[in-house]
């Protein structure tokens, strides 16, 4: 069975905090609330987390995987970012989006996008979220929790724990959120472009 731990939304208890995140450094696949849905993640290095994650989700190795950050100065560290996409992000994080930028040698291989060496990087605004990220001390390699045969992501944990009870190793209830997606900004080559309209407000993007 899956671990099932209840989570304040507003003010997460460091202790269940501090369990979910021995937890993956220990090698658990988590489910876990965000601005956007229910993700579900591991640790940056954990081969084996991430094949279970593609399997439930049914993706290859050509999915774009995004790396959850605490902050601006931690995506920064695993982004190419110029002068223009800086100012963008540091206007737009955190918030429901999710920015397409060019790797650096501290994403692992596997997690780019094997053709243009790219990957998806978020700051999350949910406080579940960025507690987990504050006491794992690296990003969380994550996806959205979107099912095979579905098209929107998973947003009530109960459900969850039905369909995944077993598969994954702990699941964090955060409460019941949106299943709307995050919107995607590619900024990879030099230019901004919008690849998907959803949670975060456009606006800012278009030129």
């Amino acid at each position: 069975m899956s671990e099932y731990i209840e989570i304040h939304p507003v003010n997460p208890q460091s202790r269940l905090i501090q369990a979910a995140v021995t937890a993956i450094k220990n090698g658990a696949v988590v489910v876990y609330p965000t601005d956007s849905g229910y993700a579900i993640g591991c640790q940056l290095e954990n081969k084996n987390a991430v094949q279970t994650i593609c399997r439930i989700r049914n993706i290859g190795k050509d999915h774009n995987f995004t790396l959850m950050c605490r902050d601006l100065s931690e995506l920064s560290v695993y982004a190419r970012v110029d002068n223009q996409a800086f100012r963008l992000l540091k206007n737009n994080t955190p918030g429901a989006y999710t920015f397409v930028l060019k790797g650096t040698k501290e994403v692992p291989r596997r997690l780019l996008n094997p053709k243009r060496k790219t990957i998806g990087l978020r700051v999350p605004e949910n406080k579940i979220a960025q507690a987990l990220l504050e006491e794992l001390g690296e990003p969380l390699m994550s996806t959205t929790l979107i099912l095979p045969g579905q098209d929107f992501a998973e947003a009530d944990p109960e459900d969850i724990r039905d369909k995944l009870d077993s598969q994954v190793d702990v699941i964090i209830d955060g409460g019941r959120i949106g299943e709307q997606p995050t919107t995607v900004v590619d900024m990879s080559d030099g230019e901004v472009n919008i690849l998907r309209v959803g949670q975060g407000d456009p606006d800012p993007f278009e030129f």
